[in-house]
């Protein structure tokens, strides 16, 4: 029985929720920052966020910058898949996506999920 103990976060909604995106980005980082893998699932709008110099906003007065959660996210070993629907209809370059990021569906998810994980949706 596989026991590592995944975390996936589904996350909906770009820059036009920087809040709801900056919460998103810090439990991804404190799961992966804690050792566990982890994988960040973007559709709808929230595949804007692995091109690069997009993620730039800072949430509020106090809230870490998103470019800052960025770099945590990537140096923990956190990855990204990335909805192809959502990529295509937004005529993305995948060729141009963060570190990390690989275009990929929910067969690919619940292939990565495997025996199960811990999981949040935003």
């Amino acid at each position: 029985m596989n026991t590592e103990r995944k975390a996936a976060i589904s996350l909906t909604t770009g820059l036009e929720d920087p809040e709801k995106v900056t919460v998103a980005f810090l439990v991804a980082v404190g799961s992966a920052e804690s050792g566990r893998p982890t994988m960040m699932f973007l559709t709808k709008e929230a595949v804007r966020l692995v091109v690069p110099g997009v993620a730039v906003a800072t949430a509020c007065e106090g809230c870490p910058p998103l470019q800052d959660l960025v770099e945590r996210y990537r140096k923990a070993g956190g990855r990204y898949l990335v909805c192809p629907l959502c990529v295509n209809a937004k005529k993305l370059d995948a060729t141009s996506f963060l570190a990390g990021a690989e275009v990929g569906g929910t067969v690919q998810l619940w292939e990565w999920i495997g025996e199960g994980a811990t999981t949040f949706s935003y």
